[in-house]
C-alpha cells in the first residue's frame, strides 16, 4: 500500500486519516469488507471486533456517508439505522 501522504496529499489529511495505518482491515482481504449483495459480513465483522481503530473507522464512515462495505464493524444497513436513531 502506498503511504497515505501519496494517496491523500498534505500532512493535515494524513493526520486526519492516520488511523487507517493501524486498521486491521488493511492487513486482510479487502473483498471481505465489500461483500456482494446477500454475501456474508461475518468475517469482516470478526476482524473489526479486535481492531484498535474501530471507532475512528465508524466515525469516518458516518461523516463521509460511506454507502458500501463494512466500516467500524457495521454494515450499510446498520449504519443507516444508527444515523436515524441519532437524529
Amino acid at each position: 500500500m502506498a503511504p497515505l501522504s501519496l494517496l491523500f496529499g498534505g500532512p493535515a489529511e494524513v493526520g486526519r486519516l492516520g488511523w487507517q495505518d493501524e486498521a486491521l482491515c488493511a492487513q486482510t482481504d479487502p473483498e471481505a469488507f465489500f461483500p456482494e449483495k446477500g454475501g456474508s459480513t461475518r468475517e469482516a465483522k470478526r476482524v473489526c471486533t479486535t481492531c484498535d481503530v474501530r471507532s475512528e473507522c465508524l466515525e469516518y464512515a458516518l461523516e463521509n456517508d460511506e454507502r458500501f462495505g463494512i466500516w467500524g464493524g457495521l454494515s450499510e444497513r446498520e449504519r443507516r439505522k444508527l444515523k436515524k436513531r441519532a437524529v
